[in-house]
């Protein structure tokens, strides 16, 4: 229903999956396979918690203290996370997207940004989301900039792999072969750090237990294809996520401080192109020149269970 807090709510279908896309964001609420969740969900009525599903857009993480320098130009961004100083997730989460193509197992979203006084550029931006029986779901993102002047860029999204269970327990198989040291703030403190030796190695997958981690990744372990994979095993069930090549960085949340029901019982997987604080640290950071795009794609499949059925 249109006037759920979420706005319409775009349902998709192929075999065993099923997939809920809002209007508001064009985030994924809601994922399954064979009646299974594969992301953490909310209901539609409503605000995505802990940014479930949302697409971040022109930065994905933080901005340290809002503010960062273009071409010369000084931007102050609002502080959307005022209780760090920072400005996060970008401006798109909460706005409204307009259908351009719609079937029963493909759905295209587009969303115009025009420019602010924390970001003076104009980029039009489109998603399409598509499911197929045998390999899920896939996700692409394309922004153009559409104005006159070069724009800084920086896109992620933000699910929450979950089996239905704890993730004390579950497994997690991680390429990530460096890691982002990152401060109270939760803003970058120092160069990458090599992961072998380290807790923060997942690389041959191991039990998560205890662990809280919050932290990007990168220098990520590819197939021939450009292909990041990622694996969440539980007791019953796997989910397997993967990311390309234009998505060098990868955040990984345990999901601590989510609303309690969902609190570890999922792992946040968030592709990004660039590390927290990329807008002012200018690093991985993309050069958009007026009427050129950028594209990047992720996806979701359901994994074979411990016994391999």
């Amino acid at each position: 229903m249109a006037n759920e807090l979420s706005g319409t709510q775009y349902g998709l279908g192929a075999g065993d999956y099923r997939a809920t896309v809002t209007e508001t964001g064009a985030g994924l609420r809601e994922l399954t396979y064979r009646g299974e969740p594969l992301i953490l969900s909310y209901g539609p009525d409503e605000p995505a918690p802990a940014a479930f599903g949302q697409l971040l857009v022109p930065w994905p993480n933080r901005v340290d203290h809002g503010r960062y320098a273009f071409d010369g130009a000084e931007h102050q961004l609002d502080l959307s996370e005022p209780e760090l100083d920072c400005a996060i997730h970008g401006l798109v989460r909460w706005t409204t997207w307009h259908p351009v193509e719609e079937y029963p197992d493909r759905l295209t979203l587009a969303y115009r940004l025009h420019g602010s006084a924390g970001y003076p550029f104009r980029l039009s931006l489109t998603v399409r989301y598509s499911l197929d029986a045998a390999t899920g779901l896939s996700v692409r993102i394309t922004a153009r900039n559409t104005g006159t002047r070069p724009a800084p860029y920086a896109h992620g999204t933000h699910p929450y792999l979950t089996v239905g269970e704890p993730i004390d327990d579950c497994v997690l198989h991680l390429p990530g072969r460096r890691y982002q040291p990152v401060d109270a703030r939760m803003v970058p403190s120092g160069p990458t750090v090599a992961v072998a030796g380290t807790e923060y190695d997942f690389t041959a997958g191991r039990r998560i237990g205890a662990q809280s981690v919050d932290l990007a990744f990168t220098e990520l372990d590819r197939d021939a294809e450009g292909l990041a994979r990622v694996r969440l095993e539980g007791t019953r069930r796997s989910v397997l996520f993967w990311l390309d090549d234009a998505q060098p960085w990868l955040e990984v949340y345990t999901a601590d401080r989510v609303p309690e029901a969902d609190r570890r019982r999922g792992v946040g997987v968030e592709p990004m192109t660039g590390p927290p604080n990329a807008l002012a640290s200018g690093t991985d950071l993309i050069r958009l020149e007026p009427g050129e795009s950028y594209t990047g794609s992720w996806g979701f499949t359901a994994g074979p269970a411990p016994d391999g059925t």
